[in-house]
């Protein structure tokens, strides 16, 4: 047994968990997209690699993958989850909301690329599907490497998500032409086609009815497993429907992710599955560099560089020109343009079905994808290239506020008696705001009153990294929970040292604590109850109002005093004053 570990599927599972286990924390440090890593480390253990050299060397089995076609499946499950994430940025109100840049510069910018290339293609030789099949693959822009590093508030980002969402939106088209293709024959085209038009508009139809009571259901056993559980469910059974009239099973994945994107459990499910899916994915994008055979890139590689150099700069081109025509300045054109330029892992999962159905020959296909990979792994430089540009083409660009992100909301986490209170107050002063409770009949009550509120759970850190805390205007702790509100305040005080914090405290010694952790005020319950308390028998029993006020005000700072001196803090704690001495 021990000597069969070596050859066994434990050992690609120990290669694959051991490349999770250091790729993605050391990249981490180095702030470089863990995408690069996981295509090298296919590159060193697959067969073209330390792989070959397992019959010379037998206990490079132990740090090799020994049988590359075993781990296909996983690869398979990380392209399905990969087209599920995209579903959930593919909500039909976002596409609504920036319809006109995303179907004016993101379809010119998508069109136009594929038409040059599968245009240069064309004319040196290659048939026309296949040109055209190339094209569109090729002018795809990695959804997972840009938008990380340009966000989605900056001008360079909003840019950028506009075309990457058109890009996704056009998958769906561009897969179902590559999957009825493989029925070959018309007859069998035909079949699959209204099949499939058949099993797409059920998906539609029992998502819009099952799948908001479904996740109600698993949301208010509040187990984060069944809520996982559920998510997965939803995409294996959406691939296979799919898979099962002869379209593609990543289809089926799309669909599964915009459905559940029109829901309120959008954030929670991409939290949720975000573990599963990165590591599907780093399987996958091992499986590409484990196709890249370093012999055969040391015979190719002028051809590989000029292809890819080609495609470069007919998408920088393309894209910028598009956006300077569409009024952005100059280095936003710029660095969106050398942004967007590298192909994306969506143009190997593209050449991978156009292989499948013959359109490209495997040896073109293998070309292009060893050419994707290489322009995967630059695409950070080519960023920080678009930066100097940008710099370069327009100083003053970078002086410029960004107007979006300065629009700060008042971030309310726990939606209860208080929280509710707060959104009213800001709603009646007309400060914009967004709750956030994980209570899901409370935040469909809460919709249907009119609340902007969010579904999710805010103990996870992923859910509070998505909500860009930075340009809030203040986060306000409402729950109930002393050890949560003290541990987010202590964690998103060193994430976000100038965001104000207000607490719910339940008590002076509670408050105190919160002061400890960081948080720009907090409100003791106790105390805030008895001083209103005080304030109404004092009037009744015909006290003038002017000297009750003077006496409460007077006997909050005494007691804020106390607080102060519990917390062993240098001044008042007062909403301004604390972050006005931090700043000093």
């Amino acid at each position: 047994m021990a000597g069969e570990f070596g050859t066994s599927g434990y050992s690609d599972a120990l290669v694959i968990l051991g490349a999770a286990g250091i790729v993605i924390p050391a990249f981490a440090r180095l702030r470089i997209t863990p995408v690069i890593g996981f295509i090298m480390v296919g590159m060193i253990v697959g067969p073209a690699g330390l792989g070959g050299l397992t019959d010379e060397i037998p206990w490079l089995n132990y740090l090799t993958i020994s049988t590359p076609e075993a781990i296909d499946p996983f690869a398979e499950l990380g392209i399905i989850l990969l087209l599920f994430a995209i579903g959930l940025e593919l909500s039909f109100r976002r596409l609504v909301a920036m319809r006109k840049m995303v179907f004016g510069i993101g379809a010119a910018e998508l069109i136009g690329s594929a038409v040059l290339i599968g245009g240069a293609l064309y004319v040196m030789g290659q048939p026309a599907a296949s040109a055209a099949s190339l094209g569109f693959a090729l002018a795809m822009s990695s959804t997972a490497l840009v938008l990380p590093i340009a966000g989605t508030t900056s001008p360079v980002g909003r840019a950028a998500l506009a075309m990457l969402l058109f890009e996704d939106l056009a998958l769906v088209p561009l897969l179902f032409l590559f999957g009825t293709a493989a029925a070959g024959a018309a007859s069998g085209l035909v079949d699959v086609v209204w099949k499939g038009a058949l099993v797409i508009a059920g998906l539609l139809l029992i998502g819009r009815l099952v799948l908001p009571a479904l996740f109600a259901q698993a949301a208010r056993t509040k187990s984060p497993e069944l809520f996982l559980a559920v998510s997965l469910l939803v995409v294996i059974l959406a691939s296979i429907a799919t898979g099962a009239v002869g379209l593609s099973p990543i289809l089926g994945a799309l669909i599964a992710g915009v459905l559940i994107a029109e829901t309120e459990y959008r954030s929670e499910v991409e939290v949720v599955t975000a573990p599963f899916r990165g590591l599907a994915l780093g399987i996958f994008l091992i499986t590409v560099g484990m196709r890249i055979d370093f012999r055969q890139l040391a015979q190719i590689w002028p051809e590989l560089l000029v292809a890819l150099a080609g495609v470069l700069l007919v998408k920088a081109l393309v894209t910028g020109t598009l956006l300077r025509l569409s009024g952005s300045r100059e280095g936003v054109a710029a660095e969106t343009g050398l942004l967007m330029a590298s192909p994306s892992e969506t143009t190997l999962i593209l050449l991978g079905a156009a292989a499948a159905t013959g359109v490209v020959a495997q040896d073109t296909a293998t070309f292009w994808q060893a050419a994707t990979a290489v322009g995967l792994t630059i695409t950070p430089l080519l960023a920080k290239l678009g930066r100097l540009a940008a710099r370069r083409v327009d100083p003053q660009a970078m002086d410029m506020p960004d107007n979006e992100a300065a629009k700060g909301r008042t971030i309310i986490f726990g939606f209860g008696r208080v929280g509710r209170m707060v959104a009213d107050m800001l709603r009646e002063h007309g400060r914009p705001y967004l709750a956030v409770d994980s209570d899901i009949d409370n935040v469909m009550a809460s919709r249907e009153g009119g609340y902007t509120i969010l579904f999710g759970d805010v103990a996870r850190s992923e859910l509070v990294e998505k909500l860009h805390l930075g340009h809030a205007a203040a986060l306000v702790l409402t729950m109930d929970d002393p050890v949560l509100v003290a541990r987010l305040a202590r964690r998103l005080r060193n994430s976000f040292p100038q965001l104000a914090i207000i607490a719910r405290a339940r008590d002076t010694d509670h408050a105190a604590k919160l002061y400890e952790a960081g948080v720009t005020d907090a409100v003791p319950e106790t105390l805030e109850a008895s001083l209103q308390l005080s304030e109404a028998v004092l009037v009744d029993i015909g006290v003038a109002m002017g000297p009750v006020i003077a006496s409460i005000h007077e006997k909050r700072s005494e007691l804020r005093s106390e607080i102060m001196a519990q917390a062993e803090m240098e001044a008042e704690p007062r909403l301004g004053r604390r972050r006005l001495r931090d700043a000093g």
